[in-house]
């Protein structure tokens, strides 16, 4: 089974016990030996950068936060005023009100007296709060893996599945992509160009019913072997029924092609929408069951902090986060890198 997910470093080996031993390795020791392998150093340089532009999209979230930890006191104002940045972030009242009692009880125990210290311990509050979300995408348990991605009208859902796809083609993995939003009309060539980019076939039939388009896909996909299935719905508002009703009927058509599928029940969301971004992941909850969140737009965002009000309102995993348009600015998210990167 195939899993996206970021390997951990390998733990140092034991400190020699005493100096002069320690100085007898490092005689013994081979230049090779001494050197990190060039494919951990270059993971680690492109984790390294991802953290970067992660933490360069988020600064805007971040400044609100940080501020009030520039005074000298821990008291009344210093939680007054950072329930009002969390407010603000969009972190959401619930989130809000148990990240401030969890600080609360973190700064006792740790008998903290510095603003900057009580910043770190709503970091690890943050982590802790967000570790429900992070959980990899498994692919190779069904053949092919069939995703169903949905999102409202402008959240980056075809750039998402045009980065995914890369991701899987660059992991070895074979990916055919259904074209089912056939309603709008550049749906078709814009994820053909990533198709494309991406040296994949794609399934389309411009006008054609969505539901026969993504029955067609899957077994297509399975006729010619293919590891996974992505299927591109069209965007809609939560508040649009009979849309989400024609949600329901390609997720049972494709239910025809493979009984266990689809798989993945994806929903793409703009990070800039805030609170508004909880309540779709509510409504396409309600009406296809989402096995998992692509979060998109975070870059420039004053509102990520809507993580928070997520994992507190709907824990459903996110697998990924955008932070720009370029093929590597969507990357698997980690709780404590995010909650760092908020805070940075």
């Amino acid at each position: 089974m195939f899993s996206f997910f970021k390997k951990k470093s390998p733990p140092p080996e034991a400190q020699s016990q005493t100096a002069g031993l320690h100085e007898a390795a490092l005689a013994d020791m081979s230049p090779a030996a001494n050197t990190a392998a060039p494919g951990a150093q270059t993971a680690t340089t492109a984790r390294q950068g991802w953290m970067d532009r992660l933490k360069a999209g988020l600064r805007k979230t971040g400044s609100n936060l940080t501020t009030v930890f520039t005074g000298t006191r821990i008291d009344d104002e210093l939680y007054e005023e950072l329930e009002t940045a969390l407010l603000m972030a969009d972190s959401g009242v619930k989130a809000t009100e148990y990240l401030l009692q969890d600080l609360k009880r973190r700064v006792k125990e740790a008998k903290a007296t510095e603003p900057a210290q009580v910043k770190g311990l709503l970091a690890d509050a943050i982590a802790e709060l967000l570790q429900p979300l992070q959980k990899p995408l498994e692919i190779g348990a069904h053949h092919p893996t069939v995703i169903m991605v949905a999102g409202v009208n402008g959240a980056g859902k075809t750039t998402s599945i045009g980065k995914l796809t890369k991701h899987l083609a660059d992991d070895g993995l074979s990916v055919l992509l259904a074209a089912a939003d056939t309603f709008r009309a550049a749906a078709k060539e814009q994820l053909a160009v990533w198709a494309d980019r991406n040296t994949v076939e794609i399934i389309s039939q411009q006008g054609g019913d969505p539901a026969a388009v993504s029955f067609d896909a899957v077994t297509a996909g399975r006729a010619r072997g293919r590891d996974v299935v992505l299927v591109d719905t069209a965007g809609r508002l939560p508040t649009q029924q009979h849309l989400m009703e024609e949600l329901k009927k390609i997720k049972r058509v494709v239910q025809k092609a493979d009984a266990t599928a689809p798989h993945e029940v994806l929903l793409v969301i703009d990070g800039n929408t805030g609170q508004n971004a909880l309540a779709q992941v509510k409504a396409f909850d309600e009406t296809l069951g989402l096995t998992g969140l692509i979060v998109t737009k975070l870059d420039g965002t004053a509102k990520g902090g809507v993580l928070c009000a997520i994992a507190r309102e709907r824990p459903i995993p996110v697998y990924f986060i955008g932070v720009g348009e370029q093929l590597q600015d969507l990357e698997t998210f980690d709780a404590r890198e995010f909650a760092q990167a908020l805070l940075s």
